[in-house]
C-alpha cells in the first residue's frame, strides 16, 4: 500500500511529509507527526546548537520498540538544497563521508520526517572541524546511583572548573544522566582539549572518592557510581543534541538546565531514579519550558572561554 504524503511549505521549500499518523511510540501513542510538530515548535531554539555541524541521525522508522540504525552518511534522495560537508573517516583513511548539516527548519524537518528522533552532532562546527567549540563530560549514573549523588558530583565538576576560573553549562541527557559543557574560544585543537577533560576528570575523581568512577568497562563499574565520561571529546565524535528527542517511553528530550534546578536535584531524600526525574521534560512539555525560560544555553549564556590561564592555575592547585 503506498505511503500516504502530506505537501507542506515551509520558507521557501516544499517538502512532502510521509505517514504522519504512524506510532513511533507505542506506549504513549506518539505519531511521526508528533515528532515533526515537536521538532518545529523547538526549531528557533534547537538550530543555533545543530547549524554548521556534521548530524548523524538515529532512525526508528518502526518506531522505538523497533531496529533503529545511526545514519552517517548522507541519506538517499535527499534535496540538493539540503547543506552537507564531506569529510575523512576519523579513522585517517582515504575513504569520505558526507553528512548532513541541519541550518534551517526546512532541514529539520526533512530529517525528523526519515523517524530520525535523535540528533547527533559533533563537537566542533564548519569552517574549523578540526577544532571542538566546546569540551564534554558525561556523566553517566550506574543502576543503583541516586539522582542526589549524580547532583552532587556535577556540583562538585562544576566547582572544579570554577577553582581554575572557568564556567559551564549542563543539560540533561535524555536518559540517565547529565551533560556538562564548557564552551571554548575557536583555536584549540581536539588534543588539546581531551587532554584538559582528563586532568579536569583525574582531579574530580580524585576528590569525590566512591561517587565517580573513570572505568570505562561497563561490566566493572560501581553500580552506584557516577562515571564520569571524558573521552567524548574527539575529532567525529558525537553528543545528543539540546533538545534532540530520545527513544524512550513518554518522548523524553535533553534538556538544558537551571544551575538552582540541579542544586534543587541535590537536595532531594530518597532513591528517585534519575531517569524518572529528566523523563518530565518531554516532546510536550519542552515547548512551553522554552517560551517561559528560553533557550539557557543561548546568548550570553554561551560564555566562550580561554584554557591558557585555567591550565596554569590547575598546575598550581592540583600538583
Amino acid at each position: 500500500m503506498p505511503a500516504s504524503r502530506t505537501a507542506t511549505r515551509i520558507d521557501s521549500r516544499t517538502l512532502s511529509l510521509s505517514n504522519l499518523d504512524k506510532v513511533l511510540w507505542p506506549s504513549d501513542g506518539y505519531t511521526k507527526g508528533d515528532l515533526i510538530e515537536y521538532y518545529r515548535s523547538v526549531a528557533a531554539y534547537a538550530l543555533p546548537h545543530l547549524r554548521g555541524r556534521p548530524l548523524t541521525l538515529q532512525r526508528f522508522p518502526d518506531g522505538i520498540e523497533g531496529p533503529t540504525f545511526f545514519e552517517k552518511r548522507l541519506p538517499r534522495g535527499i534535496p540538493d538544497w539540503i547543506e552537507r560537508v564531506t569529510v575523512p573517516t576519523p579513522s585517517g583513511s582515504q575513504r569520505e563521508t558526507t553528512f548532513v548539516v541541519c541550518n534551517d527548519e526546512p532541514t529539520l524537518v526533512y530529517c525528523a520526517n526519515l523517524a530520525s528522533v535523535v540528533l547527533h552532532i559533533w563537537t566542533s562546527r564548519l569552517p574549523a572541524l578540526e577544532e571542538p567549540d566546546f569540551v564534554i563530560f558525561d556523566l553517566d549514573p550506574g543502576e543503583r546511583c541516586s539522582l542526589r549523588t549524580l547532583a552532587t558530583v556535577t556540583l562538585a565538576l562544576r566547582e572544579l572548573l570554577a577553582d581554575v576560573g572557568l564556567s559551564c553549562l549542563v543539560k540533561t541527557t535524555g536518559g540517565f544522566g547529565l551533560h556538562l559543557v564548557l564552551p571554548l574560544h575557536a583555536g584549540y585543537s581536539y588534543d588539546t582539549a581531551k587532554i584538559f577533560a582528563e586532568i579536569v576528570a583525574r582531579q574530580g575523581a580524585a576528590r569525590l572518592g566512591a561517587d565517580v568512577t573513570l572505568e570505562r568497562t561497563l561490566a566493572k563499574r560501581p553500580q552506584n557510581a557516577v562515571y564520569l565520561d571524558y573521552v567524548q571529546v574527539g575529532l567525529g565524535k558525537t553528543i545528543v543534541t539540546p533538545y534532540s528527542v530520545r527513544a524512550r517511553d513518554r518522548a523524553p528530550v535533553s534538556t538544558p538546565l537551571h544551575w538552582s534546578e540541579v542544586q534543587a536535584l541535590a537536595r532531594r531524600r530518597g532513591r528517585v531514579r534519575p531517569a524518572d526525574e529528566f523523563a518530565k521534560h518531554t516532546i510536550r512539555t519542552m515547548p512551553k519550558r522554552l517560551q517561559r525560560e528560553g533557550d539557557l544555553w543561548g546568548g550570553r549564556a554561551w560564555k566562550k572561554q580561554r584554557l591558557e590561564a585555567a591550565i596554569a592555575k590547575a598546575q598550581r592547585l592540583w600538583s
